[in-house]
C-alpha cells in the first residue's frame, strides 16, 4: 500500500499545471537548459529535505494502530483528500466558463535575465505543498527498514520529477524540436489546466478518503 499510494501521489504531483508550466517557461528562455538544470535541483532539493526531516522526526518509528498519533496520520490524509475533492468540485464548476485575465507574476517579466540560483529558489516556490504533505503523511505511516522502502522514497521523488526531468533531458539534446514541443505544451496546458486538476484530483482525493476510512474502521 505504501509504494502503490506514494507512486499515485508522484504521478499527481508530476501532473500538476502550475508547476509544469512554471518549468516550461524557464526551460524556453535563454539559456533555458542550466536555468532548467537547476530548477529541478530545487525541485528535488526541497522534497529530499521535506522527506529526511520526517524521517528525523519521527525517528523512523511509524505510529501503532489504533493510537492516537496514527489517528492523527490517518485524519491529515483524510482532510487532504477531502480538500483535493472540493478542489475538484470548484474547478468542475469553472469549466466552459470564461477566465478573467490574470497578471502574470513579476518573475515572468525578467526570466530569460534569471540566474540559476534564481530558478533553484524558484522550484520549491511552484511545489503542490498539499500534495506533498498527503506523501508526507503516506511516510509518517512507513517504517523504513529494507532496501525495498527507500527504494520507494525515491521512486516518489523521481515519479513526481519525472515530467520535467523528461522535458530538461529533451530540450538538451534536441534544443530546436523541443523549443516547439514545449510552445504546444504551454498552450495545451492553457487551455486544459481545469481539465487536469479536476482529474488528478478527484483520482487522488478518493484514493486517500478510501484508504484513510479503511484503516480508521479497521
Amino acid at each position: 500500500m505504501l509504494v502503490l499510494s506514494l507512486v499515485l501521489i508522484g504521478l499527481v504531483i508530476t501532473l500538476e499545471p502550475i508547476p509544469l508550466t512554471a518549468f516550461i517557461l524557464v526551460l524556453a528562455s535563454k539559456g533555458g537548459v542550466r536555468k532548467g538544470a537547476a530548477f529541478i535541483f530545487g525541485w528535488l532539493l526541497s522534497l529530499a529535505i521535506v522527506i529526511a526531516f520526517t524521517v528525523l522526526v519521527t525517528d523512523n518509528k511509524p505510529p501503532k494502530p489504533n493510537t492516537a498519533p496514527s489517528l492523527a496520520a490517518l485524519a491529515a490524509k483524510l482532510a487532504i483528500g477531502a480538500g483535493l475533492l472540493v478542489i475538484a468540485i470548484r474547478y468542475y464548476r469553472k469549466l466552459g466558463k470564461p477566465k478573467p485575465p490574470k497578471k502574470p507574476p513579476r518573475w515572468q517579466t525578467h526570466i530569460d535575465n534569471m540566474t540559476p540560483w534564481f530558478a533553484i529558489g524558484l522550484a520549491p516556490l511552484t511545489q503542490p505543498w498539499g500534495l506533498v504533505a498527503a506523501g508526507v503523511a503516506v511516510i509518517v505511516e512507513a517504517k523504513l527498514s529494507s532496501w525495498e522502502s527507500y527504494l520507494a522514497l525515491a521512486l516518489f521523488c523521481v515519479i513526481a520529477t519525472s515530467s520535467i526531468l523528461a522535458m530538461e533531458i529533451y530540450a538538451g539534446f534536441r534544443p530546436q524540436p523541443a523549443q516547439e514541443f514545449l510552445a504546444r505544451s504551454r498552450g495545451w496546458i492553457d487551455t486544459h489546466t481545469d481539465q487536469v486538476i479536476v482529474i488528478v484530483s478527484l483520482v487522488l482525493g478518493f484514493w486517500l478518503v478510501a484508504t484513510s476510512m479503511y484503516y480508521i474502521v479497521t
